[in-house]
């Protein structure tokens, strides 16, 4: 079978509504695929004014907006229209991107017409409620993560350490690995602009602390305030630098007096700004992967991170970085603290992680998707 002989509906709990890193991929798989000549159809909820055009087919399907958070919505299901152009549409191969109720439809609708199913894991939603002080919901949400993938033909996630963990969860026995590439023309050391930081208030001897991401609680923003507070006790000189926006950054603003928030950024500007940073410090323990580590490790800075699932994949603790197995503000500065004060050090952790990040290349790692979904296929064809 040909890549060009497939029909792929594409499930995304958010697919363009904002800019993250699972949203990024999915876009990047769809128009890798359309490329290759396979058709695709993304089914997703839609808003007004979505954060980027989408790549494919965009049918919207039914949701409700999160309280709190309205930039992500959470399916409800198949419409009849939604279920007709499913119908119309005949895919071979069924793709679900998020474990929600329009994923449970789309599995029940692939069980019934003997189409595959494939399931790719960006985050660990499971430790989500942790962050909002609601733990007791982590157990639940785990059974119902699950039931999902458990009917499904097989998993991918982005890092050998997410298999590890899904393995260990029992989310399913095919798993295997869809990594994530890094656009070598935004995210690359000579895109360092010294006047940028300069505007910014950043002197050219100043080290530059920098976080990238939304500004959600999940992203682990209280560690990050009061690591830097941990820091500021010790009287080690270092600048803040956020790069991002979202519905906690008035909360974070008042935890790190003095930061400098740069805002959302996209495209050559985000290359620019990251570049411009001098250390990258990511303590957060939800990412599969982890696109913004990999990211900074391409704009030559060393990547002080949470030893958790993504960050272990792509951090070589004492070569490109420092991986820290004890999330608490005391141990993260420690692992900080020496970025600040020894250059040489900084240089070489940088240097080492942009020699690292060229070994990750868009195309070669979509194409893996796609030899998974031809794989999942031929063997429902062998056992009908």
């Amino acid at each position: 079978m040909q890549l060009s002989s497939l029909r792929i509906a594409l499930f995304s709990g958010n697919y363009n509504m904002t800019l993250d890193g699972a949203n990024r991929a999915l876009n990047r798989l769809v128009e890798y695929l359309l490329r290759q000549g396979a058709a695709v159809r993304i089914y997703s909820p839609t808003v007004p004014n979505p954060a980027f055009a989408p790549q494919g087919d965009l049918i919207s399907v039914p949701s409700f907006a999160i309280p709190g958070r309205s930039e992500y919505h959470i399916p409800v299901g198949h419409s009849a229209r939604v279920r007709s152009d499913l119908d119309a549409f005949a895919p071979n191969m069924v793709h679900i991107s998020s474990p929600d109720f329009s994923s449970l439809a789309a599995i029940r609708w692939a069980r019934t017409h003997d189409v595959p199913v494939l399931a790719s894991v960006h985050t660990r939603f499971e430790t989500y409620p942790a962050y909002y002080k609601m733990g007791f919901l982590e157990k639940p949400l785990l059974m119902w993560i699950r039931h999902l993938y458990r009917r499904c033909d097989a998993l991918v996630t982005p890092s050998d350490s997410m298999v590890e963990v899904l393995r260990e969860q029992d989310m399913n026995d095919d798993i295997s690995i869809w990594s994530r590439g890094v656009d070598r023309t935004n995210f690359d050391p000579s895109k360092r602009d010294l006047e940028w930081r300069r505007g910014l208030g950043i002197e050219d001897h100043d080290v530059a602390i920098a976080f990238l991401g939304r500004l959600v609680m999940e992203k682990g923003l209280d560690i990050f305030a009061d690591t830097i507070i941990e820091l500021r006790k010790r009287q080690i000189g270092h600048k803040v630098l956020v790069i991002g926006d979202g519905p906690a950054r008035k909360w974070f603003e008042q935890a790190l007096p003095g930061g400098i928030f740069a805002g959302f950024q996209t495209g050559p500007d985000l290359g620019r700004a990251l570049a411009s940073a001098d250390v990258f410090f990511n303590p957060s323990t939800t990412e599969t992967f982890g696109n913004v580590t990999l990211e900074a490790m391409a704009s030559g800075l060393p990547v002080v991170a949470s030893a958790a699932t993504g960050s272990t994949s792509l951090v070589r603790g004492g070569v490109t970085g420092t991986l820290v197995h004890e999330v608490k503000a005391r141990a993260f500065a420690d692992a900080i603290a020496p970025y600040l004060t020894d250059d040489t050090l900084r240089h070489a952790h940088g240097k080492a992680g942009e020699q690292r990040s060229l070994d990750f290349s868009w195309d070669a790692i979509n194409q893996a998707v796609a030899d998974t979904y031809l794989r999942l296929i031929e063997a429902r064809s062998q056992s009908d």
